[in-house]
């Protein structure tokens, strides 16, 4: 008869151990799918701004159509990268492709702010301006909101590899998650060499 209740009461707390980490992994998966939310909502409002950035400079820059154009090709492999990894949230295959697309568009945003400040008339512009800082701005947003990522699928990643959870995660479905890291290049990482 203690036998058989102390089956049952290990069971039971077996079981209750059980629901309690599955709760706490979909709380924290579901924190990290809604910290990606907010950098796909940042990151729409940037692929928003910048053809009427393009668009503003146009006339300025007829003579860097080319620049202007590999620009908007660039948003828009970064606007489908970043459907994809709206769509598959923590694949780090579908996060790579996104970082690797907004580095690309980055570096062309960097080309038109650099050519807008070798034409007065342009840089004068009210509205090149208003657009340059309005881009600045979500791209301050667009660093915060990755940094959320990143801290809650940390979070997330940890509380499924520690133990007891590392033992059910798998077989509940709980795979691991990507985070939004900077391209590996080794030419990125290190410190710009300053010759005096």
């Amino acid at each position: 008869m203690y036998i058989a209740v102390g089956v049952i009461l290990v069971i039971a707390a077996f079981c209750l151990l059980a629901v309690g980490l599955y709760n706490s992994l979909v709380t924290r998966r579901n924190r990290y799918k809604n910290a990606y939310a907010q950098i796909d909502v940042q990151l729409k409002r940037r692929y928003d701004l910048i053809p009427n950035l393009v668009e503003a400079v146009r006339g300025y820059l007829k003579h860097e159509a080319g620049t202007l154009e590999a620009v908007i090709q660039a948003r828009n492999s970064a606007f489908h990268a970043a459907q994809r990894a709206a769509e598959h949230t923590g694949d780090p295959e579908a996060l790579k492709s996104l970082v690797s697309a907004e580095t690309a568009l980055q570096s062309g945003l960097s080309r038109i702010i650099a050519l807008s400040e070798s034409y007065p008339e342009l840089k004068g512009s009210q509205t090149v301006r208003d657009l340059t800082e309005e881009l600045t701005t979500t791209e301050n947003r667009v660093a915060f909101a990755r940094q959320a990522y990143n801290d809650t699928v940390t979070s997330y990643n940890t509380a499924r590899e520690t133990f007891p959870a590392v033992l059910l995660a798998s077989s509940f479905g709980f795979e691991s998650a990507g985070l939004l890291e900077a391209v590996n290049d080794n030419a990125e990482r290190q410190a710009p060499r300053v010759a005096l």
